[in-house]
């Protein structure tokens, strides 16, 4: 009722404003409340819709007028091109992942889970009692509240094999997503015109984040067991680098995850050339039919930085993540840190705190283990029957993702645009490659909503393949 009364009041007073000159008086609020017999709340909320179109302006202590029509005109930014020269990183379009679409559409392309896979009643009881205690009003220490310090250095402690020392809570950097992360690492372990190895296909964020490092991506080729070892040995050899970026577990895009001989090998590749790995755990919750197992568990010596992320798999509106480093690599990210940011929200961090020491997250889990797999093998399944043109390089054992290969010659721009025509939203591969594709590739979230429309979406993602291929 309340809407419906202001909505009636601001349509009378724009009509009265359509016929006032610029700078007329409007009546006061006490005139207004009794003219249109309505609350002071309800003439407030209307006189608040018309100021936000621009047609009033309010004077403290004067009163509220009728706002100057001013006439437009064309504004000239020329003076910045000269002002901000070229660019250090070539702009990147916007990655599909990262795109907001209809709800009656497929929505292959996601980045992010569906929120039926989400902890919803954990996170919003968690956020209720944060909101309610000190981390509302206080400031958290620049590296993390100490109990969520201790909870990512206690979950990596449990995964480290006897005869390694496992990580204490300060060699841990709590951070505002994982994004940032990247960021800070890339500038304060390689900085600006360093190369950087990078598995290809990899994280399309982390491709950007070295563009805005300013750093060189060096792509080393990587299938479904990980990263070619004798091409890695030689991209360290040939370009001096000391540093690697990689995904062990569930990879993005492909969802590779690398086997124990693997991590060792990759291990003792980057110690042999005093080099760093940047271990990226994102999907570290989705395992399906494995489970997560860090590198960064293995190595005490300070070669493997870990990423440890829990915006995917608590809730996309709680970024929070850690970097767990040693030695003087920890206390670079942690300058960069703090002059990026300073500290992260210690009401997010509170609530994140909160949810992954319930009891009920561990349950959540051994649930979203079995969704995962339901969901994975049902696309699956649909692209065999109905899109087998479009090949799945392996099904993997975890994380959100399949990477299928097109056929040679495939025009993936009008592929994407014949299925989005149709109602199927997919991404293209090529935004997964740190340098030129490999081949044609496209990547299907199987985390996303409604999973009972698979088979019509690989139905119709079939159809527009074999038109294309013809």
């Amino acid at each position: 009722m309340t809407n419906d009364s202001s909505s009636r009041i601001a349509l009378r007073l724009r009509e009265w404003i359509a016929t006032a000159p610029a700078g007329a008086k409007l009546p006061s609020t006490r005139s207004l409340v009794a003219q249109y017999q309505a609350s002071p709340v309800t003439v407030q909320h209307a006189l608040r819709a018309l100021a936000a179109q621009g047609l009033i302006e309010s004077r403290p202590g004067v009163g509220t007028f009728v706002r100057a029509i001013r006439t437009a005109r064309p504004s000239d930014y020329g003076w910045q091109s000269a002002a901000l020269r070229s660019p250090q990183a070539p702009a990147r379009p916007a990655p599909a992942a990262m795109r907001d679409t209809p709800n009656d559409v497929i929505a292959f392309h996601s980045g992010y889970p569906d929120r039926e896979l989400l902890p919803e009643r954990l996170v919003r009881a968690a956020l209720t009692r944060a909101s309610r205690g000190d981390a509302a009003v206080s400031r958290p220490p620049a590296t993390g509240l100490p109990e969520l310090q201790s909870w990512f250095a206690q979950e990596l402690r449990a995964s480290t094999p006897a005869g390694v020392t496992p990580p204490m809570p300060g060699d841990v950097i709590v951070l505002p997503g994982s994004q940032s992360g990247l960021s800070s690492i890339f500038r304060a372990l390689a900085g600006n015109g360093q190369p950087l190895l990078m598995e290809s296909p990899t994280y399309w964020g982390a491709i950007l984040a070295a563009g805005q490092a300013g750093v060189r991506a060096i792509p080393v080729p990587s299938g479904a067991k990980g990263p070619d070892t004798d091409e890695l040995a030689r991209a360290f050899e040939e370009t001096g680098a000391r540093l690697l970026y990689a995904q062990p577990n569930y990879a993005n895009p492909t969802g590779a995850q690398w086997s124990a001989e693997r991590r060792d090998e990759v291990l003792d590749v980057v110690r042999r050339y005093g080099a760093f790995l940047v271990e990226d755990d994102w999907a570290h919750d989705f395992g399906i039919t494995t489970s997560a197992v860090p590198v960064a568990a293995q190595d005490d010596s300070g070669h493997v930085v870990y990423l440890r992320s829990l915006t995917k798999s608590v809730s996309p509106a709680i970024r929070v993540a850690a970097v767990i480093a040693r030695g003087p690599a920890r206390e670079r990210i942690a300058a960069d840190r703090v002059a990026e940011s300073m500290y992260v929200s210690g009401l997010l961090q509170a609530a994140a705190l909160d949810v992954v020491t319930q009891p009920a997250w561990q349950t959540h889990l051994r649930g979203l283990r079995h969704q995962l797999q339901s969901r994975r093998d049902l696309l699956v399944a649909s692209m065999r029957e109905h899109a087998p043109l479009a090949h799945l390089t392996h099904v993997p054992a975890g994380g959100l993702n399949l990477w299928a290969r097109l056929p040679d010659g495939t025009d993936v721009a009008r592929l994407i645009r014949d299925c989005e025509n149709a109602g199927v939203i997919i991404a293209d591969g090529a935004e997964w490659f740190p340098a030129e594709p490999t081949g044609s590739f496209i990547r299907l979230n199987y985390s996303g909503p409604n999973p009972a429309a698979f088979a019509a979406g690989a139905r119709i993602l079939g159809s527009a393949l074999g038109r294309n291929s013809h």
